[in-house]
């Protein structure tokens, strides 16, 4: 059920079981994390210079595919300590910018999937939240972190007590992710945002990714954030990047980087 795809210096990751809302069960998740290191392959070779994650049908992901699972043999630690997490690390320390287009039911792993993804564009009818309750289960994949960080501990415990779901716009107004915009134009306009990142200057972005994940992790404060800043940008101006935007914007024209390089 997933899909891997590479032309342009674009990776596309597609999770392809619109039959069952592209919910993940434990092949699945072996199956995504092996697309993940074929497109990470070709990120190092300079072939790959951004990602996109998507799914086909009316949902993004619906979680964990459990038409199969008895509870009195469920080993949840097993699927998602040793599957999920291991595959959401892979998916957030990805060697090159990421972006996720999701429409429709985005919930528990699928939901997971978004948190590891740089950036998350998402359609008006998207459905997020926790459906837990229902299950006699809670919130998983980075889920309770998301909620909190954004949303405060208030309104995290009311979506989860209640199973009430947001929509994408009410999810990008409450700054869980980047933009909403209608489910029509949601995968076209993220090609299109993907296409010219993938011509920008990668190594730039992934110094950005880095310290931006060390200010989310570490806590960094603003000086200790400044002098990570001052770091990646003595990097930076090594690398032939540097050198081209600067000559581009001297010269007065449109800059051509090329595969990342910070050495």
């Amino acid at each position: 059920m997933i899909d891997l795809s590479i032309r342009n210096g674009i990776a596309e990751v597609v999770l392809n079981a619109p039959g069952k809302l592209n919910a993940l069960d434990e092949a699945a998740l072996a199956d995504l994390g092996a697309a993940y290191d074929d497109a990470a392959a070709a990120a190092a070779a300079g072939n790959v210079r951004a990602l996109l994650l998507h799914g086909t049908g009316r949902a993004f992901c619906a979680g964990r595919d459990i038409s199969s699972v008895r509870p009195a043999d469920d080993d949840a630690m097993a699927y998602l300590g040793g599957l999920v997490t291991p595959l959401l690390r892979k998916m957030s320390s990805f060697p090159a910018p990421t972006f996720a287009a999701a429409q429709g039911a985005c919930l528990g792993v699928g939901l997971g999937l978004l948190v590891a993804t740089d950036v998350v564009y998402v359609a008006d009818n998207a459905k997020i939240g926790s459906p837990f309750a229902n299950l006699g289960a809670t919130l998983d994949s980075g889920g309770h972190w998301l909620f909190a960080e954004r949303l405060g501990m208030h309104r995290t415990l009311d979506l989860i007590y209640t199973a009430e779901l947001m929509s994408g716009a009410e999810a990008v107004s409450s700054g869980l992710f980047s933009r909403a915009m209608p489910a029509a134009d949601l995968l076209e306009r993220t090609r299109a945002t993907v296409a010219k990142v993938a011509d920008g200057a990668t190594g730039a972005f992934l110094a950005s990714k880095e310290l931006v994940g060390a200010i989310r992790d570490q806590r960094l404060g603003l000086w200790a954030a400044v002098e990570r800043e001052n770091e990646a940008q003595a990097a930076l101006c090594r690398s032939a990047d540097y050198a081209e935007g600067f000559a581009a914007f001297q010269e007065k024209r449109k800059p051509h980087f090329g595969p990342a390089d910070v050495s």
